[in-house]
């Protein structure tokens, strides 16, 4: 009886230290990515408003971007400095404020537009992928399609400092591998 006890308490504690699952990606129709859920919970990787890869100044409407990342990947790349397979990190996009109730400069966070999300997949031949989940108009996409390569993948791939991630622009990321 004291050894079933015994061994009942340390798979109890085993399951209480083992580390949760990480997200991965969820896809439908094929190749179409499920809306990722409960990102918020993941780790906070830097945010920006009105960064732009052309000359020129920024939209005088620019949003925030904020990025998130699993919590599970975030800590593959600290140990490893590389981005596991199946690493999803979102961009919630949020109109940025102004001149509201005692604010009357500079800018806050206004309303959730939507979230686009990059994902490592090895599965890819190109290995990530880029999606967007606002809807024109409507309510959010609760699936989508990759983006063209054409369209961010030949960017990340040139410009980004670590494995198709602009880790130069997220202090989170960058400070982690120092």
């Amino acid at each position: 009886m004291a050894i079933r006890t015994a061994g009942i308490f340390l798979l109890g504690f085993a399951a209480i230290g083992a580390e949760p699952k990480m997200a991965v990606p969820r896809y439908a129709a094929g190749d179409e990515l499920i809306r990722p859920e409960g990102y918020r919970e993941w780790i906070f990787a830097g945010s920006s408003i009105g960064m732009g890869y052309k000359d020129g100044d920024p939209p005088a409407n620019a949003g925030f971007h904020h990025i998130y990342i699993q919590p599970e990947a975030y800590r593959q790349y600290v140990k490893t400095g590389t981005f596991p397979d199946k690493t999803i990190l979102v961009m919630e996009k949020v109109t940025a404020g102004t001149n509201a109730s005692i604010n009357k400069r500079g800018r806050f966070g206004a309303a959730f537009e939507g979230i686009e999300a990059s994902v490592k997949d090895e599965r890819f031949p190109e290995k990530w992928r880029y999606y967007d989940f606002i809807g024109q108009g409507g309510p959010p996409l609760k699936q989508a399609k990759a983006f063209p390569k054409d369209r961010c993948w030949n960017c990340h791939f040139e410009h980004a400092a670590v494995d198709n991630v602009f880790v130069q622009f997220y202090p989170v990321l960058k400070e982690a591998r120092k």
